[in-house]
C-alpha cells in the first residue's frame, strides 16, 4: 500500500492533537469494520468560528493522518464552512489515499459534522444535516 508524503507527514506529525477542556461541540464517530475511532473537539467563538480544534484518533496511520487534516482544513474557518468539508476534500488535501482507506476520510468528515450536531444540540439550534454512517456511504 502506497501512501502520499502528505499522508505520511500527518500520520508521523499530526496537527491539533489532544483534547478541549469544555469544548463548545465534541463528536465521536467509530467503524466496527476496522476498529477506527475518531474524537473532534471544537471551539468556537460568538461569530460561529471554529478557533480551535483537536482530535483524538484510535486506528491506523490513515485515520490518524486524515483527522489531523480534517481538523487543519476546518481551523479558522465558520461552522457553515466546516459543514461543507467532504470526506474528498480530505483526500485531495492528503494528496489520494489507497482505495481500501477512503473509508478513513468518511470518518473525518463525520466527526467534524458530528461535533457540529453537539455545538448545534447545546446552542438549541436546529440540526439540518444528517449524519449517515460510514457503511452507508461507503461498501469496503
Amino acid at each position: 500500500m502506497q501512501y502520499s508524503d502528505k499522508v505520511m507527514d500527518h500520520f508521523a506529525n499530526p496537527r491539533n492533537v489532544g483534547e478541549i477542556e469544555d469544548a463548545q461541540g465534541v463528536g465521536v464517530v467509530g467503524n466496527a469494520k476496522c476498529g477506527d475511532i475518531m474524537k473532534m473537539y471544537l471551539e468556537i467563538d460568538e461569530n460561529d468560528v471554529i478557533t480551535d480544534c483537536k482530535f483524538k484518533t484510535f486506528g491506523c496511520g490513515a485515520a490518524i493522518a486524515t483527522s489531523s487534516m480534517a481538523t487543519e482544513l476546518i481551523k479558522g474557518r465558520t461552522v457553515k464552512e466546516a459543514l461543507a468539508l467532504t470526506n474528498s476534500a480530505v483526500v485531495e488535501a492528503l494528496d489520494g489515499l489507497p482505495p481500501v482507506k477512503i473509508h478513513c476520510s468518511v470518518l473525518a468528515e463525520e466527526a467534524v459534522k458530528a461535533a457540529i450536531a453537539d455545538y448545534y444540540k447545546k446552542i438549541g439550534r436546529e440540526v439540518d444535516f444528517s449524519l449517515e454512517s460510514a457503511d452507508e456511504r461507503y461498501e469496503h
